[in-house]
């Protein structure tokens, strides 16, 4: 591994090497990146609880935990050969200045949204050719997402098809988002009521919803 890290870095890693040797810690030394992978949502989660908190200390250690993920995954990947931590902040770096054209090169955007539309575009580019190749502009939404998050992104994606305009849902709204966020409880309750999981619910009608939706993008295109 490089030892061109800072040497706080540095100590973090050598930390995380020591835990993984053979005389290091039992529960570490049995983890691999499937056993780790549900462990970065829960810090993620922790970190959420801390930004909303304010709480500047919680953030600091919910931060670190969250970094420690990620330097776990690379002590693994590094044990297979396959890259460490440096090459992944190398590839974050160039990536950064790549999707920046606007701030690194000689690129030109009006706003927030010519900003979206041109890393959109930097990205499908960037994943031609690749097993994550962006056939669809639907595509790119991580699998497990909460379903009402998923939605959303969906949602956001969808709008953006001018094929979709005429599919998309256009029913009145509630009078304020109060009113609405209690309706979308009220749902919940009701499904519960039932025996039902909202949550399943939603991820079924979102995969018949997409499914639809891809068919329409598809046939637009043809």
């Amino acid at each position: 591994m490089s030892s061109s890290k800072t040497p706080s870095i540095q100590r973090v890693c050598e930390i995380m090497a020591q835990l993984r040797a053979p005389d290091g810690c039992p529960w570490d030394r049995e983890q691999d990146h499937q056993t780790l992978r549900y462990h970065a949502v829960e810090e993620v989660y922790e970190l959420i609880d801390a930004i909303e908190l304010e709480d500047d200390h919680e953030m600091r250690e919910e931060l670190g935990d969250l970094l420690l993920q990620v330097i776990f995954h690379c002590q693994l990947a590094s044990e297979r050969q396959a890259f460490d931590f440096e090459e992944v902040c190398e590839q974050l770096a160039a990536k950064l200045i790549r999707r920046h054209p606007h701030v690194f090169g000689d690129q030109k955007v009006k706003d927030v949204a010519g900003v979206w539309t041109q890393w959109e575009a930097i990205k499908k580019e960037e994943k031609a050719g690749t097993a994550s190749e962006r056939h669809s502009a639907l595509d790119g939404i991580p699998r497990h997402l909460p379903a009402l998050h998923y939605a959303e992104k969906l949602a956001k994606k969808a709008r953006k098809l001018p094929c979709l305009k005429d599919s998309l849902p256009s029913q009145p709204l509630p009078a304020t988002p109060e009113a609405f966020a209690e309706a979308l409880l009220d749902q919940v309750m009701s499904a519960q009521q039932q025996g039902w999981s909202a949550e399943n619910l939603l991820r079924e009608a979102l995969g018949r919803r997409e499914k639809k939706w891809r068919e329409q993008e598809l046939s637009a295109e043809s």
